[in-house]
């Protein structure tokens, strides 16, 4: 009978397993797609010249501009509320968009970022302006780039390069990118986003795991 038993859970405790994730259902919270194909970074450098990509990473997306002494305080508020709490994740990057002749600024600016947290995965990258206007014009959002090419909105961008965000939100109805020149909607709306991409992802592999054993 123990025989019978065992072969019983070797045998139809997988398949069970199995068909539950097969066909089950789970009512596990997506962030939404808004938009997809997102332009990728092929024009753009680090600073030591590195080449940076949006495909198969996580990346929260800003665009600062030529001026980073109007817009680092942007920088300082996604640092403390958003990079912070996600730069243990795999995949998750922070991405600034800039145009060629700010690379100086950008160090500097870097190294008050670092005296935050540590920055490997907080990259700024450089490009001609017209990239960056490409760039930005493939997010379709309902805003715009100053005459700097900044703005205080940030984006994120997903694995397959679109873009999430919502789009029932109590307050902005669609929600195509955060202000982070307002702590409490990156704090908020934008931190809690941001987990509930993770969490998908997470959930994915898991599943993606149980499915390879059995």
């Amino acid at each position: 009978m123990k025989k019978f038993i065992v072969l019983g859970v070797l045998f139809i405790l997988p398949i069970t397993i199995y068909i539950f994730f097969a066909s089950g259902k789970d009512n596990f919270a997506r962030l939404p797609v808004l938009n997809e194909g997102v332009v990728e970074l092929n024009n753009f450098k680090t600073i030591d010249g590195a080449s940076v990509a949006l495909t198969d990473h996580i990346t929260v997306l800003g665009f600062f501009g030529n001026n980073l002494e109007e817009t680092k305080s942007y920088a300082f508020n996604l640092a403390h509320k958003i990079y912070k709490k996600n730069q243990g994740f795999k995949d998750f990057q922070m991405i600034i968009l800039l145009p060629e002749g700010t690379q100086e600024s950008a160090k500097e600016l870097n190294i008050k970022l670092s005296e935050i947290t540590t920055t490997e995965n907080w990259k700024f990258v450089f490009g001609a302006s017209e990239e960056i206007q490409k760039v930005f014009n493939s997010l379709q959002s309902n805003k715009s780039l100053n005459g700097n090419l900044a703005t205080p909105y940030v984006s994120i961008i997903d694995k397959d390069r679109n873009l999430r965000g919502r789009n029932d939100d109590e307050d902005f109805g669609m929600v195509y990118s955060y202000n982070a020149s307002d702590i409490a909607e990156i704090n908020n709306k934008m931190s809690d986003d941001i987990k509930v991409l993770l969490a998908e992802y997470r959930l994915a592999l898991k599943k993606n795991k149980a499915t390879r054993k059995i």
